[in-house]
């Protein structure tokens, strides 16, 4: 195999030196960036990888002096060398932002000219009451002299050079009108608005689905190419690493433990927390064993649920976003079956219909035609999309969720053993005495302790919040689970924790699993069988590893090729697929 071909390093841009960043409490000040060193360099990628609470975001915002309050940076440097060379001056100087006070007149000249950043949720960083085309000029304006005509006809260029389709009725378009990938791309174009040196990326891409995730990469890597940028690319997804990195620093509870070329941290890393971080990643990258052990002495039985003909429309002709005559066809004539012990994936991008047929089948919504048929223990066959009351009641008993982000799915003013409970006691199951023990019997079996049933969701980690939401879902006993993103907001050494977890309870209590993602990875280890979904449509079910390795539908084979793969030596997002409707 050939090694990787590092870009050819230009000048150093930014030097960070032994910086510090605290933030005072009641126990003394906490360092969540300690004495972190490294150096950017033109037209070279840096990446920052490490899990939620490393100081990856809290290095990057320090770098800008934009550290939420009452934080600040303590100790270092952060050098900012301006190589005027460009601008036309011949000149060059350093600055160190560290020294500049963060609401300044200096240091705000800097931002968006000098350093510029992309923020990991767009839908936040931009306003929601001005046009795309203002945010942008306004950036323009800021830093240059130019009239608005002028700052306008820049933002319709910029909006060109991202590939923004339309880019001149787009300009005067609001940001809930564009979709999450086109938000961040309208977030770079603002970004590259004054020509930036230093390109600052916090999780890009954490939020969009794994083909919009290949286009932003390969928009920011030819956009750095064609402005010499350094990009600092911030992420937690070592694929994301290996397809994009030049160099990698490796962060840990606010310290850097390793940094070095993608070659040394890929193939030859030291530090035992980043050989951790690539065997996480490699673990995902093949089915589970335990799965596959499970198989071989244990056959999947008959169906449980059947989906025929379902389809689920959205009026958009009503409401404040009402379009004249428009309906959504968010489910188009789906037609599935969940067999008895059986995991079915479900994937695909944003916007193809997955969450929604999950909320389907629990009847959070109502399917506008066909059928769901459960298959009850005894035999009896019930039609969920039609069923009302009890009966309605007694199937939501058997069919339990598991939601997306345990941060929000649970309610902070309720404790674990009331949000755990909470089922047991509104279906009469169980209370007092008798509801307190079976809480603490759900913690045994999710591997929380008893001690935690008076602790509120704000006092555990995000494994921890998807533990209790896992214990909430199975306290009645359901037979069939429908677990929609289940581990997208988990940290990678977390995904497979909790994976095993649900296989484990799987064999204890006789589960089957309709998995919700659009991680491949996740899927491929989980899974028996996965339904590839494209805008409403079921366009390939079959055997997952069958799947994964001979797509036969064009969509699958798109999706398939834009997954990043751990290995920078086999870097492929560059020539992936692409899928067409109707081609």
């Amino acid at each position: 195999m050939e090694p990787v071909a590092a870009a050819e390093p230009g000048p150093a841009v930014l030097e960070v030196k032994g910086l510090v960043t605290e933030f005072p409490t009641r126990h003394g000040p906490f360092r969540a960036v300690d004495d972190v060193s490294f150096e950017l360099r033109a037209g070279q990628t840096l990446c920052v990888v490490g899990e939620s609470g490393s100081g990856k975001s809290v290095t990057a915002r320090s770098i800008l002096q934009i550290v939420d309050t009452p934080g600040r940076i303590t100790a270092g440097e952060v050098l900012l060398h301006r190589h005027r060379t460009s601008r036309g001056s011949g000149e060059e100087e350093t600055i160190d932002l560290a020294r500049l006070e963060p609401r300044g007149q200096a240091i705000r000249a800097i931002r968006g000219r000098d350093i510029a950043m992309i923020f990991q949720e767009p839908m936040s960083s931009l306003s929601p009451v001005h046009t795309i085309g203002n945010q942008i000029g306004e950036v323009i304006r800021l830093h240059e002299s130019v009239s608005k005509k002028e700052a306008r006809a820049r933002s319709i260029e910029l909006l060109r050079q991202v590939e923004i389709p339309t880019p001149e009725s787009a300009v005067d378009r609001y940001t809930f009108e564009f979709s999450g990938g086109m938000r961040q791309r309208a977030m770079i174009a603002m970004s590259l608005a004054c020509n930036p040196s230093v390109l600052i990326a916090d999780e890009p891409t954490t939020a969009l689905d794994v083909t919009t995730q290949a286009e932003i990469l390969d928009l920011i890597k030819r956009l750095q190419v064609d402005h010499g940028m350094a990009v600092m690319l911030i992420t937690h997804d070592m694929g994301v690493v290996a397809e994009t990195a030049d160099a990698i620093v490796v962060m840990r509870h606010g310290k850097l433990v390793e940094r070095g070329s993608v070659e040394e941290i890929f193939y030859a890393p030291q530090h035992d927390y980043t050989k951790m971080l690539l065997q996480a990643v490699l673990d995902l990258d093949r089915p589970s064993e335990r799965r596959l052990a499970r198989r071989a002495v244990q056959a999947i039985g008959g169906p449980v649920v059947e989906i025929k003909g379902l389809v689920k429309e959205f009026d958009l002709r009503h409401g404040f976003m009402r379009r004249k005559g428009h309906v959504l066809k968010a489910l188009d004539d789906i037609d599935l079956t969940l067999n008895e012990g059986e995991n079915l994936g479900v994937v695909g991008e944003s916007g193809s219909g997955k969450t929604t047929l999950g909320r389907c089948l629990l009847r959070v919504h109502d399917p506008s035609r066909g059928e769901m048929l459960y298959r009850a223990v005894g035999g009896g066959v019930a039609d969920v999309a039609t069923a009302r009351g009890n009966g309605l009641e007694r199937i939501r008993r058997d069919i339990r969720m598991i939601f997306q982000d345990p941060f929000a799915s649970l309610n902070p003013r309720m404790n674990v053993a009331q949000i755990i409970g909470e089922p047991l006691l509104v279906n009469g199951v169980a209370k007092g005495a008798a509801l307190r023990a079976r809480v603490a019997e759900l913690l045994d079996v999710v591997g929380l302790p008893a001690s935690a049933m008076e602790r509120y969701p704000h006092a555990f980690s995000g494994g921890q919040r998807q533990r209790i939401g896992i214990a909430r879902a199975i306290a009645l006993e359901p037979r069939v689970i429908v677990a929609d993103e289940a581990t997208s907001a988990l940290d990678v050494s977390l995904r497979t924790q909790v994976l095993d977890l649900l296989l484990e309870l799987q064999e204890r209590l006789g589960l089957s699993f309709i998995f919700i993602s659009h991680d491949i990875s996740v899927i491929r280890y989980f899974c028996d069988r996965v339904a590839v979904m494209y805008r409403g449509k079921v366009v390939e079910v079959g055997e997952t590893e069958e799947v994964c390795t001979n797509p036969q539908h064009g969509y699958t084979k798109a999706l398939l090729s834009a997954v990043p793969h751990p290995d920078p030596r086999h870097r492929g997002m560059l020539g992936r697929h692409r899928y067409e409707a109707g081609r």
